[in-house]
């Protein structure tokens, strides 16, 4: 008897087999749609986020909110209390005012519907004339798009730029010739560059004569000197007359104008001051400076923090009566010592390494010791701040520095751990504000087709005027 083999049972548990394979590869695909779905929501939130960040920046910034904490600029203060790098906080604050100007762009910014890397690329190259363009390509691309359109644009008219320069540097000239009086005429057409170099040095030998005029007593009529006769003032024409040729001296006799000396020595600052200055806490007399001028009392007392010292005895009428030998306040190898212990700018957000300066808490003309217990480093903003504008520096009970506002009021060094909300705060935030973010909110409109780089940066160019 043949026997027929039966398959029901095996068919059922392959039935059974496929069905959990296919609710598995179901529940599997719910879930990476309902991933896919938070992500881009979330995506949009955040961008939102981001315009309503930038705009709080570009508000604090205006208020110049950051400059009471003695730092250098509001990118420093995200450094500082938002923990962005330096790089990443300047691009941000240019971002924020840039966006004041565009309109369109900063609609859909605060829609979430554009990201803030595609914002970042626009604000570089957008205006009014071409913010609707660029949205489109936005909109209709991907952030790798919008690099190329505005990486291509900035392309062609840094070529334009550069076609342009080296026109005008091509066709510089200078003539010069000798007119039937004897007089020499000097025309010339020269590059910008060139030009405001010219300007400069020309406005510096300007000043320094105008000085020295001001130090020759003024003439007098018949020797009798309560009738002074004052100089008529020199045209502007043939100030600047004098200053070229004095330009053209000073080239030909570099020596000419110095007052002698080793070459070290002619390009020192020479501040002359007396210890009573220095002790009186700023609040004394003024130093003087070798060239002319006088500085604060506070400011000496700064330069003197660490600098070259020369003690030099006088008597009543300016007479030397001993010079000694010039040293340092702080020695080389306590220098290194300090660098290695505090790194750079001890100051709270500051971040500099390097042009630091080492600062006596208790100065040394009041009697603090020139040692490690008392010394920390400053940059040079932050150490005039503390010596000239009012600042304060102490040291704690811990140990550690502490810096005063000029108020008074200590500035703390550590973060602020006040809660700043969650995500669904944020989300709620924007349902408020009347902000419809879906996840479909952020994502392009892009189908896959190839983009025309030159065509885009073509209507790019259409739209400069």
């Amino acid at each position: 008897m043949l026997l027929q083999p039966s398959f029901g049972p095996s068919n059922q548990a392959q039935n059974t087999f496929i069905t959990e394979h296919l609710a598995q590869a179901e529940l599997r695909h719910n879930r990476i749609q309902f991933l896919e779905d938070q992500i881009t929501e979330l995506a949009a939130h955040i961008n939102a986020a981001t315009f309503r960040f930038l705009e709080l920046i570009r508000e604090y910034d205006e208020c110049k909110g950051w400059e009471g904490g003695g730092l250098i600029s509001l990118a420093h203060w995200l450094n500082w209390k938002c923990g962005i790098g330096l790089g990443a906080a300047r691009e941000k604050v240019r971002v924020a005012h840039a966006l004041k100007a565009l309109p369109l762009i900063s609609q859909s910014f605060r829609e979430g519907r554009v990201s803030f890397s595609k914002v970042r690329a626009m604000t570089r190259v957008a205006t009014p004339n071409n913010e609707e363009y660029l949205m489109n390509i936005a909109r209709y691309g991907t952030a790798v798009h919008v690099e190329r359109v505005v990486r291509g644009y900035r392309s062609v008219k840094r070529t334009e730029a550069l076609a342009q320069e080296n026109s005008r540097h091509a066709q510089r000239e200078l003539h010069w010739y000798i007119d039937d009086e004897g007089y020499w005429v000097i025309q010339g057409r020269l590059p910008a560059e060139q030009g405001a170099l010219l300007q400069k040095a020309l406005e510096r030998v300007m000043d320094e004569q105008f000085h020295e005029q001001q130090d020759v007593p003024a003439r007098t009529s018949g020797g009798d000197p309560s009738s002074e006769v004052q100089a008529r003032p020199e045209p502007i024409a043939g100030r600047r007359a004098d200053a070229l040729a004095r330009l053209a001296q000073s080239s030909l006799s570099p020596s000419s104008s110095s007052a002698g000396g080793s070459c070290g020595d002619r390009f020192l600052v020479h501040v002359h001051t007396d210890m009573e200055t220095l002790k009186a806490n700023g609040s004394g007399g003024q130093a003087e400076l070798e060239a002319g001028g006088t500085i604060a009392a506070e400011t000496a007392r700064r330069l003197c923090c660490d600098a070259s010292v020369v003690h030099w005895l006088q008597d009543p009428d300016g007479e030397a009566l001993n010079i000694g030998r010039k040293s340092r306040t702080v020695p080389p190898a306590m220098r290194r010592a300090l660098q290695r212990r505090d790194g750079g700018c001890c100051f709270p957000g500051c971040s500099c390494t390097r042009f630091v300066d080492a600062h006596h808490i208790q100065h040394w003309a009041d009697g603090g010791e020139t040692s490690m217990d008392n010394l920390v480093l400053l940059c040079r903003r932050h150490h005039r701040l503390v010596h000239e504008v009012g600042f304060g520096l102490r040291k704690a009970v811990s140990g550690r520095f502490e810096f005063t506002r000029p108020d008074g009021v200590v500035i703390p060094r550590g973060p602020d751990t006040r809660s700043r909300g969650n995500v669904l705060a944020l989300f709620e935030t924007h349902a408020q504000s009347g902000i419809n973010i879906t996840p479909k909110s952020i994502q392009s409109l892009w189908c896959g087709e190839r983009m025309d780089d030159d065509l885009a940066v073509l209507g790019m160019l259409r739209r400069e005027f």
